[in-house]
């Protein structure tokens, strides 16, 4: 059951940054910025499937990151990764909802999202390990 955990939290965490990142790179209208650098990588044509992306696919992605990385928690038990890991998806999820109607949610977006990659990528460089036994970790 462990290795699955860790599989999942491990491929997971990045499925769901990627995947906010390329729906957010599908509307121009809601993130002209981060639209136009994905027009900029060839992925203009996602621009037909706008609402779908904003509505569903980036709220979607956004809740398997926070899922996954609240399942981190029971591999590796280190509060901090599991804090900055949920903190990106929290952040996207309240400007996609509540904070949508201010003109400041854009910059909320956009930190967040650059905290979920972020992440990922210490992820990716510096994997998560166990830092206590299993007999301190019975929390």
């Amino acid at each position: 059951m462990e290795v699955i955990i860790h599989l999942l939290t491990r491929i997971g965490d990045k499925v769901g940054s990627l995947g906010a990142v390329v729906s957010a790179m599908g509307c121009a209208m809601c993130f002209p910025a981060i639209a136009s650098l994905g027009a900029a990588i060839g992925l203009g044509f996602l621009s037909q499937w706008e609402g779908l992306l904003v509505t569903t696919l980036l709220p979607l992605f956004a809740w398997v990151a926070l899922i996954i990385n609240g399942l981190g928690w029971f591999n590796h038990r280190q509060w901090h990764r599991t804090v900055l890991g949920m903190l990106g998806p929290v952040f996207l999820l309240l400007s996609l909802y509540p904070l949508f109607r201010y003109g400041w949610s854009s910059f909320v977006t956009y930190s967040a999202l650059a905290l979920m990659v972020a992440v990922s990528i210490w992820d990716l460089v510096s994997p998560a390990n166990r830092r206590c036994d299993d007999e301190s970790c019975a929390v």
